[in-house]
C-alpha cells in the first residue's frame, strides 16, 4: 500500500486541469466507467480505454480505497452512427448473423469478456446491462418531462437541450458553444420530429420492422443511447459520484448528454472528476477500418495482419500500451512493439533474478526506500505509468549489477525490491511473466485445435475413456472444455 502522506492527482476533463483527487467518502470510491456496445469484436481502441481504467481500478485500491467500479453492457439503444434514426446495430448484427439480437449480445458480450482476460484486465464490481434497466430509464424520462426537460412527439420522447442550455452550462464538458453546435449541425433523417437539430432522443417509438422494442408511458419503443450511462451510473454510485471515464470519443455528444439528463431529472451535478483516456494512431495515422489500418487483438497477438511484422503477446501488447500516459495519442508501428517486447522481456528477466539475488555488502548500495518513493509519486502524478516504468528500470540497472557483483546490495533493499516489483508489476500494471499468463499464443491455439480434433475422433469411434481422458487432462490443465450444439468450446479458468 502507498503511503497516505502522498496526495493523488488527476486530470478533470470538467475544468481541464490537474487537480486532487479528494473522493466524497474517505474511504471508498464510486467510478464508472462506459462500457462496449456488443455488436461487434473489441477493437484495440477498447482495450486501451479500459486498460486506462483497470490501472486507476489498481491503483485506488493499491492506496487503500474500496472501489465500487461500475462498467455497463450496452446491449439496445445505439443506432448505427450514433444518432436517433436508423437501425440499432446490434438489431443489424442480428439481422445479418441470421441471429437473435439476445444472441449476438451474448455472443459479443462473451468475446468481450475473452479479451478483457487476455491482457489480463480485471472484472468491474458490476456490469449492469441496459435492457436489465429499463423500468429505471423510464423513470427518468418522466422526471425529465415532468421538470419540463423534454417533449413528446409521435410515440418518441426528446431532450429539450436549448431550454436547458438557457439556465444551464451544456457543452462545459466538452468545451462546445451551443451557437456553433447549432450552426454545425447537419440534417439527418428524423430531424422533422425534433424542435431543434440539436435535441436528442430520451425514447424512440419503434417502427415496424424494428426488432427491439418494450412498451411505455408513450408507447411501445426503446431508450435512447446516452440514457443508460446516467440511469446505471447514478443506481449503483449515487445522484453524484467521484469519477466518471471513458474514451475521448465519448465526450460529446454522449457525456455532455448524460451530464443534462441527470441535472435535468434530479438537479443534481452526476460526476465530480471526468477522465477520458486518448486514441490510437497506426504509423502515425488515425486507426479506423476506412483506412484499413485497423486490426483486432487477435490480429495483433497472432501477427495476421498486412501491417504487422510478426505476432505480439498480450504482455507485451499490455506493456506498450502502459509506455504511454493515457491522455496521450498512442502510435502503433512493429519498431515501438519490438522495442517494448524488449523492454518487458528485460524487466521480467530483472525480476526473475531478485527472486533468488543474494544480499552483498560494499561502499555503494541501493536505495529501495527512495525508489519506491519515486514510483509511488509517479502514479499519483496523473497515473503517470511511463515514468513509473522508467523508475521501475533504475531498479532492473541495479538488480543486473548487482547480480554482477558490481553494485551492493543488502538483505533489506532485496527485500524491499521484492515487494515493489510484485506490487508494481503485478498489482498495479497488471503484468504477468509470459510462462505464467493466461493469454494464448498462436502455437496454444494450434495445438488446442490438434487435441479437440484427436478428442472429436475418439468420441466418433465410440472411445469415449480416450475422449474423456483428453478432455480431463486438459481441466487438470485449467483449461475447460464445453460441447454445445454449435460444436465444441474451450477457454482456460
Amino acid at each position: 500500500m502507498a503511503s497516505p502522506k502522498q496526495a493523488l492527482f488527476l486530470t478533470n476533463t470538467l475544468s481541464r486541469k490537474k487537480e486532487e483527487f479528494i473522493p466524497l467518502d474517505p474511504k471508498h470510491v464510486g467510478l464508472y466507467v462506459c462500457g462496449p456496445t456488443v455488436y461487434s469484436d473489441v477493437h484495440l481502441g477498447n482495450v486501451r480505454t479500459f486498460l486506462t481504467f483497470d490501472i486507476l481500478y489498481r491503483w485506488l485500491k493499491y492506496i487503500g480505497y474500496t472501489v465500487r467500479y461500475v462498467r455497463n453492457i450496452t446491449d439496445v439503444g445505439h443506432l448505427v452512427d450514433d444518432v436517433d434514426a436508423g437501425e440499432d446495430k446490434i438489431a443489424k448484427r442480428a439481422r445479418l448473423e441470421q441471429l437473435e439480437p439476445m444472441e449476438i449480445v451474448q455472443k459479443y458480450t462473451n468475446g468481450f469478456h475473452d479479451v478483457m482476460r487476455l491482457f489480463n484486465i480485471e472484472s468491474p464490481s458490476i456490469e449492469p446491462t441496459a435492457t436489465a434497466h429499463l423500468i429505471e430509464q423510464i423513470g427518468m424520462i418522466e422526471r425529465i418531462i415532468k421538470n419540463g426537460y423534454a417533449y413528446v412527439v409521435n410515440g418518441s420522447v426528446y431532450f429539450d437541450v436549448p431550454k436547458y442550455a438557457a439556465t444551464h452550462a451544456y457543452g462545459e464538458l466538452s468545451g462546445r458553444k451551443i451557437d456553433e453546435l447549432i450552426t454545425n449541425t447537419r440534417d439527418t433523417e428524423g430531424q422533422e420530429e425534433k424542435r431543434s437539430p440539436l435535441d436528442f432522443a430520451l425514447w424512440k417509438k419503434a417502427e415496424k420492422g424494428h426488432l427491439m422494442h418494450w412498451p411505455s408511458p408513450w408507447g411501445e419503443g426503446f431508450p435512447g443511447w446516452h440514457l443508460e450511462c446516467s440511469v446505471m451510473s447514478t443506481k449503483y454510485l449515487g445522484r453524484t459520484f467521484d469519477i466518471h471515464g471513458g474514451g475521448m470519443d465519448l465526450k460529446f455528444p454522449h457525456h455532455e448528454c448524460e451530464i443534462a439528463q441527470s441535472v435535468a431529472a434530479d438537479g443534481e451535478v452526476p460526476v465530480r472528476y471526468w477522465m477520458h483516456g486518448n486514441m490510437l494512431t497506426v504509423n502515425g495515422r488515425k486507426m479506423a477500418k476506412s483506412e484499413g489500418n485497423g486490426f483486432t487483438p487477435e490480429e495483433l497477438i497472432t501477427g495476421n495482419h498486412k501491417l504487422l511484422e510478426r505476432g505480439y503477446s498480450p504482455m507485451t501488447v499490455r506493456f506498450f500500451m502502459l509506455q504511454s500516459h493515457y491522455a496521450s495519442t498512442l502510435d502503433f508501428s512493429n519498431e515501438a512493439l519490438q522495442a517494448a517486447e524488449k523492454g518487458f522481456k528485460k524487466m521480467m528477466s530483472a525480476a526473475k533474478i531478485l527472486d533468488t539475488l543474494k544480499p552483498t555488502t560494499g561502499a555503494e548500495t541501493f536505495d529501495a526506500g527512495a525508489m519506491e518513493t519515486s514510483c509511488i509519486a509517479a502514479m499519483n502524478d496523473d497515473l503517470n505509468t511511463p515514468v513509473m516504468i522508467a523508475h521501475l528500470f533504475d531498479g532492473v540497472r541495479a538488480i543486473n549489477s548487482a547480480n554482477d557483483g558490481k553494485l551492493a546490495m543488502e538483505a533489506a533493499a532485496i527485500e524491499k525490491l521484492r515487494g515493489l516489483f510484485h506490487d508494481m508489476l503485478t498489482d498495479v500494471l497488471g503484468l504477468q511473466r509470459e510462462d505464467e499468463a493466461r493469454a494464448d499464443d498462436g502455437l496454444g491455439n494450434e495445438l488446442m485445435t490438434v487435441l479437440l480434433g484427436l478428442r472429436a475422433d475418439a468420441k466418433a469411434k465410440k472411445d469415449f475413456a480416450a475422449s474423456d481422458l483428453i478432455r480431463d487432462r486438459l481441466a487438470a490443465m485449467g483449461i475447460t472444455v464445453k460441447d454445445t450444439k454449435e460444436g465444441v468450446t474451450w477457454e482456460r479458468n
